[in-house]
């Protein structure tokens, strides 16, 4: 092995976990970035006895797709490594197709690293990558979370996905695949100018005269990843202070709120709505502001899934009623990705939103001292129009809600959103 690749595999290899899962995916698509990430950790599995999968998206967008991930499918099958290509088939032509295109690549990846018991997917970014990201995000006038960057690590679906390469260059991996004599697919739409990251690939290309690097931009975002992780821990202690969890909602003391900085109140307003509504895009910037302002001044407003009820010298954040208005599902099932109700057999039953039918029907809900709209969107069990039970409204009648096994404890999540 050249000192070249020497230098890659160390790189590569401080950004993996200490101890690699038995069953590591690879998401290659034939570009030279996921080409030398398979070639460099199929090294790495070979001395760490661990079994490489590669996964390959066809997004079926181009005539040469196929071809392409046939091609994949063959360097694997000469390196001794399983691969599979799977095809998306969900784009209708309309909205934003990269957006679009990522979030089914994520899809299909997460779907078949489960199915096929493999906890965690190699993925090929880059340094330039991460310098791209930023650029972008710069113009969004993004914040210390936004201009930190793609992760080393996160999980994603249950799954955890590894982007071992952010420090690396993308042209020092091609340097190290011409070495090789091993080719590679390039994409051409990584000359499209319709897209934002091609813009700023090339936006990138004309700073090197003030010493902006893809590498020293990917420097800039460890730096402020780990400003973000002690933002983070801050937000949690302050969290632990003023706010409470009651059965799914989170109840901030107002007084407390009021006296935390002000970027310690966003992120924990952010923290609320991604525990209580899910994971996904947080809601923007002048959103979360009014939020904030909403839970200092003592206002009611919905966002992002979520309703914040102010109530003398207390915030209530609780999902929004028309959030799960028209969600069901079957006792032991979960229902709006947190819940799981279970309780006596009961042919018929079904898990709904308590809602304004409901609640009429539960006695004694005004003694729990929570607010009536926060009461309305819990889970409760219903036959037909008959209301059966309301475990978060204290009507359980043998019947418990508990948290999906997946969601994260409140306060530890706070770390991780």
């Amino acid at each position: 092995m050249t000192d070249q690749a020497e230098a890659l595999r160390s790189e590569l290899r401080a950004r993996l976990p200490e101890q690699l899962p038995p069953r590591l995916g690879v998401a290659v698509s034939g570009g030279g970035d996921s080409v030398a990430l398979m070639h460099l950790l199929h090294d790495i599995a070979q001395t760490e006895q661990v079994d490489l999968f590669i996964a390959t998206i066809d997004h079926g967008l181009r005539p040469e797709s196929k071809a392409e991930a046939t091609a994949v499918a063959e360097q694997a099958a000469l390196m001794g490594i399983p691969q599979e290509t799977l095809l998306w088939q969900g784009w209708d032509g309309t909205g934003n197709l990269q957006d679009q295109a990522r979030q089914a690549r994520y899809r299909l990846l997460t779907d078949w690293a489960k199915l096929n018991r493999i906890p965690a997917i190699a993925l090929g970014h880059t340094a330039d990558d991460q310098a791209e990201t930023i650029l972008m995000r710069l113009g969004r006038a993004a914040g210390v979370s936004g201009l930190s960057g793609m992760p080393y690590a996160r999980d994603h679906n249950g799954v955890t996905l590894l982007r071992p390469m952010l420090g690396i260059t993308r042209q020092s991996l091609r340097n190290y695949l011409s070495r090789l004599g091993q080719g590679w697919i390039e994409d051409p739409s990584n000359h499209d100018q319709k897209f934002d990251r091609i813009k700023a690939r090339e936006a990138l290309a004309g700073l090197g005269a003030l010493g902006i690097s893809a590498q020293s931009l990917a420097r800039v975002a460890e730096n402020l990843a780990q400003a973000r992780e002690a933002l983070a821990l801050y937000t949690q202690e302050s969290a632990r202070k003023c706010a409470t969890v009651d059965g799914g909602d989170v109840c901030i003391h107002r007084n407390g709120f009021r006296l935390l900085p002000l970027e310690i109140q966003r992120r924990l307003v952010v923290g609320i709505i991604a525990w209580i509504a899910g994971q996904g895009y947080p809601p923007r910037g002048a959103a979360v502001d009014q939020a904030v302002t909403a839970v200092a001044e003592g206002q009611t407003l919905t966002l992002a899934g979520c309703l914040l009820i102010s109530r003398r010298d207390k915030a209530w954040f609780c999902r929004e009623l028309n959030a799960v208005a028209t969600t069901t599902a079957a006792p032991q099932e979960v229902w709006d990705k947190r819940w799981v109700l279970s309780g006596p057999q009961t042919a018929g039953a079904e898990v709904r939103a308590l809602g304004e039918a409901g609640l009429p029907q539960v006695p004694g809900w005004r003694a729990l001292g929570k607010p009536r709209r926060a009461l309305l969107s819990s889970p409760a069990i219903w036959s037909g129009e008959n209301l059966l039970a309301a475990p978060l409204a204290d009507y359980s009648n043998g019947w418990v809600a508990e948290f999906a096994p997946q969601r994260p404890e409140f306060y530890s999540s706070l770390l991780s959103h």
